[in-house]
């Protein structure tokens, strides 16, 4: 200060006072324990909501939301935002990964839901306003076979959606990645410890251009056409992949 009060002497304002943080709740549920929401209350009553989802890892996010960043909110300003993400970030001695990463956007996001909600205007209108007027979203077909996901793949073009991901079985394997059981499928990790596959990347980069080649010929080119291998290529196979998509 220029009259060379500290700032700690100031006091507090009574808007402050209203965004000190009072409570931290972790909820983990539905479906099964896949889905963690951060809820963290203030003393002026306003509730913030974040996301801290880490399907198949829920429970370690949740723990450390819990035991480590939790007891260090309470009676911090909720205002201060970035000051509670450096904090967050740079005070643990491991930093980054998925786990600590995933629980420290899940209280950024709530403070952003706090500020928003204190400010008396949608969150994205205090981030800089609306730069788009919808988004673009993306079914998941997925069959035992090629004939099968091209069933599915008509199924999602029907509705609407103008992308589409696209998962097959692979001939010679109990299991593919992205295919599931029952309609409208939705894909959580394992809730415990991850199921043991037998794989075959060379079968698997034979069989994929086959799908697509079939849903090109029956589905047109209207569409944007998506597949998911998730981390079982090497970068050598991904782009082996994408290559033998070329025309």
């Amino acid at each position: 200060m220029a009259d060379g009060t500290p700032l700690s002497d100031l006091g507090a304002t009574s808007s402050q006072k209203e965004r000190e943080i009072t409570n931290v709740r972790v909820n983990v549920c539905s479906p099964g324990r896949n889905f963690v929401t951060l809820v963290i209350e203030t003393k002026g009553g306003v509730v913030g909501y974040g996301d801290a989802t880490l399907n198949g890892r829920e429970l370690a996010v949740a723990s450390y939301l819990t035991d480590h960043l939790a007891p260090n909110l309470i009676g911090r300003d909720a205002g201060q935002i970035e000051d509670i993400w450096q904090f967050f970030y740079r005070g643990a001695y491991w930093r980054r990964g998925p786990v600590t990463m995933t629980a420290i956007a899940a209280v950024d996001t709530a403070l952003w839901d706090i500020k928003a909600k204190m400010a008396g205007m949608p969150l994205y209108q205090l981030l800089g306003g609306r730069s788009r007027d919808g988004v673009l979203v993306y079914g998941h077909a997925n069959g035992r076979d090629i004939e099968h996901t091209l069933d599915e793949v008509l199924k999602y073009k029907d509705m609407g959606y103008r992308a589409i991901r696209a998962q097959t079985g692979v001939p010679g394997l109990d299991t593919a990645y992205g295919v599931g059981k029952g309609e409208m499928f939705y894909e959580p990790a394992d809730s415990t410890l991850p199921e043991e596959q037998v794989w075959d990347t060379r079968t698997y980069l034979t069989h994929v251009p086959k799908l697509f080649e079939r849903l090109r010929d029956k589905a047109g080119t209207d569409i944007a056409l998506l597949h998911a291998g998730h981390h079982r290529m090497t970068p050598q196979e991904a782009a082996r992949l994408g290559k033998s998509h070329d025309p």
